[in-house]
């Protein structure tokens, strides 16, 4: 009962709920509170009215109809808008969930559900010493794959506990950070590269990590592949729509997990999203690249990326053959320390390239000197009513165009046509056993993108022209540094396609003593029976069987950024002043404007081209202006707007990065770039 003195005062009552273990005691409380008591004097009050005698420390205020936190202690409850009829929660900011890695094991830790998704992310990737946590966060999977979870699972028993790796005594479920010994550039190497295991005498480096041995050789090794029969239970899209479904889940980084209704022990998808991987070091990112390695292979293993059957034998080869054999062999674990880095040392150099851009010498080279190719090759354009045209012709590449003559001679005068690459889709067409060496061309022009192929003759002359029209598309001459590596890179990538029967190959017991089936999309396991299979993965093997498994790994992610579709996510949208849909594909560097009947690609547009960018909340639409006076709207009908608004934000944050920063990252340009104002 209040009494009349207090009855016609400023006083009122709140009614706040207490999440506690303790049954014997009351969960429900009655507050008298007056608008000017700051959120600090709440809490306290409701301690003292608990009389349990407990660490109330990791504690916060939740308001149940607002979706929000009440964390600015220091701000009154008439400032934060709470009245006599807020329902308010005091619960724990930490709490248990399940991830789902990269690599399909469930891990099972404390995480911050009042911390924003992009710091809550990056306390994960310390547990899990995970660097470079910018280019993960976490996805809520879509509901059609749910729903062939759910048909599965009423014919099957629930996992058993020791499916799921338990983390909960992690630093995270204090409040804490991970060790900065995780981070430390001086440290000993943590990753064995021939066999892919940490180094034991690194673990010393964790000591206030739940990171045993044997976990972290969970999170940093292979494990063997699923049977086709699992294979075929899991959710594979069919169509682009349903590969927009795959991105729909992404969570807003700038609002915490509780804002976004994830409950206490929900499972969520810990996953690369943003496809730039930079500064990938194989002496300390044995998690790291084994990760990348793992949704690589269960992206191509369930078709979310489209390759050609040349392309899946050598993905099989890599991961078959290689990865498992190698990760599963005693074996592999007896070299000396010193052989140990000097195999990462060899893979390096021979894989930076590819990984991390290249060297930047020869500047003075490439600021004075802009080379030119100048050769024969076949062009094609197709025909939509007759027949396509090839036709030999010689062509000149200078800074980012190909001019093409009629032959050498004429090459001082005017040129028949000249295209200007800049901006354009650059797609391979190469079919190495049929000496098909192509280069589809899609370059934009005022009603789509002209489609144009040129044919060379062998693979060096193919590596030479792809590696210009590469980075011409992306607005760099030959001049630039990355010429030569990318050169290098598609070369490497021929060479593992080029290979011949060997019988000693198939003769080999050790080379067929795994399921071939288990290594290729199910797709290949229709088309060939098993012996057939394991024939044409031992015939790729060939040209991989010499590399280490860090080699291997890193080979499997360079080949997978060589596909075509490589770092696309994508999306249904409405485009402003269309009748149709259309599929919107998000790139680190580019948007691409898709056809969703066909899947062809009808115009491109540069991040490098964008003068601006913004949301009108009310309407959820997306508009975009670049250079030109070229300006696009569209609305997102697969998933929130907010999440192509923060994946175009989040690309560019990421494009600032240099190897010349420490590892901290701006923050609060993160969220200037991706957060919006709804």
């Amino acid at each position: 009962m209040i009494s009349s003195s207090e009855y016609g005062s400023h006083f009122w009552e709140l009614l706040v709920t207490v999440d506690h273990q303790h049954e014997e005691v009351q969960k429900e409380f009655l507050l008298q509170v007056t608008g000017d008591l700051h959120i600090g004097g709440v809490m306290l009050k409701l301690v003292e009215q608990i009389k349990i005698l407990q660490d109330w420390s990791d504690y916060a205020l939740w308001w149940e109809q607002k979706k929000c936190w009440l964390l600015k202690t220091h701000w009154t409850l008439d400032k934060c808008g709470v009245q006599a009829d807020a329902k308010l929660l005091f619960t724990t900011q930490h709490k248990m969930l399940r991830l789902r890695l990269p690599n399909m094991k469930t891990v099972r830790l404390k995480v911050s559900f009042s911390s924003v998704v992009f710091k809550a992310v990056s306390d994960i990737c310390k547990i899990l010493n995970i660097r470079r946590s910018e280019e993960l966060s976490l996805l809520k999977q879509s509901e059609d794959v749910l729903k062939k979870k759910k048909k599965k699972d009423k014919n099957s028993k629930e996992p058993v506990p020791e499916d799921i790796l338990n983390l909960c005594d992690s630093p995270v479920s204090s409040g804490l950070s991970g060790s900065p010994g995780l981070y430390s550039k001086t440290m000993t190497p943590i990753y064995d590269p021939i066999s892919g295991s940490p180094a034991s005498s690194t673990i010393t480096w964790f000591s206030d990590s739940p990171l045993t041995e044997q976990n972290c050789s969970i999170l940093a090794l292979s494990h063997p592949n699923c049977s086709p029969e699992t294979l075929a239970e899991m959710y594979q899209p069919r169509t682009l729509a349903d590969k927009a479904k795959l991105n729909a889940g992404w969570l807003d980084s700038s609002r915490s997990l509780m804002e976004q209704g994830i409950l206490e022990d929900d499972q969520l998808l810990l996953r690369f999203k943003y496809y730039t991987f930079f500064d990938l070091n194989p002496k300390y990112d044995a998690v790291r690249i084994n990760q990348i390695y793992e949704q690589a292979r269960w992206a191509i293993l369930l078709e979310e990326i489209d390759c050609t059957e040349e392309e899946m034998l050598i993905f099989a080869a890599l991961q078959a053959y290689h990865v498992s054999k190698l990760s599963l062999s005693s074996e592999a674990q007896d070299f000396t320390r010193e052989s140990e880095v000097d195999e990462v040392e060899a893979a390096l150099s021979n894989l930076e390239v590819t990984l991390e851009g290249g060297n930047t010498s020869n500047v003075l080279e490439d600021i004075t000197d802009i080379p030119k190719l100048a050769d024969n090759l076949r062009l094609v354009r197709p025909r939509k009513l007759s027949l396509k045209t090839i036709k030999p012709y010689w062509f000149v590449f200078k800074d980012t165009s190909v001019s093409y003559f009629k032959n050498k001679e004429s090459a001082q005068g005017e040129p028949i046509e000249k295209l200007n690459l800049k901006g354009c889709e650059v797609l391979p067409d190469v079919n190495v056993a049929a000496k098909k060496f192509g280069i589809k061309l899609l370059i934009p022009v005022a009603d789509g993108m002209n489609e144009v192929y040129l044919r060379c003759e062998n693979e060096n002359q193919y590596a030479r022209w792809m590696a210009a029209c590469v980075l011409a598309s992306k607005g760099k001459t030959m001049a630039d540094s990355s010429y030569h590596p990318e050169v290098h890179k598609i070369l490497s990538f021929l060479k593992m396609k080029n290979w011949t029967m060997s019988p000693q190959a198939v003769s080999d017991p050790e080379s067929i003593d795994m399921k071939p089936e288990c290594f290729v999309s199910l797709r290949y396991t229709k088309k060939y029976k098993p012996k057939q299979l394991a024939a044409r993965i031992l015939e790729a093997h060939q040209n991989v069987s010499e590399m280490s498994l860090v080699e291997a790994k890193l080979r499997f992610i360079q080949a997978w950024q060589s596909l075509p579709e490589f770092g696309l996510s994508y999306y249904i949208v409405r485009f402003k002043g269309s009748k149709k849909d259309d599929v919107l594909g998000v790139s680190y560097n580019r948007l691409i404007r898709i056809d969703i009947a066909t899947g062809d690609p009808i115009t491109t547009w540069r991040f490098s081209n964008m003068k601006q960018w913004n949301v009108n909340w009310e309407i959820r639409q997306v508009a975009i202006e670049f250079d030109q006076n070229v300006s696009i709207a569209f609305t997102c009908l697969s998933a929130d707007c907010k999440i192509i608004h923060e994946y175009i934000g989040g690309y560019i944050f990421l494009s600032t990065r240099s190897k010349d920063q420490n590892e901290t990252l701006d923050e609060d340009l993160f969220h200037k770039l991706t957060g919006g104002q709804e």
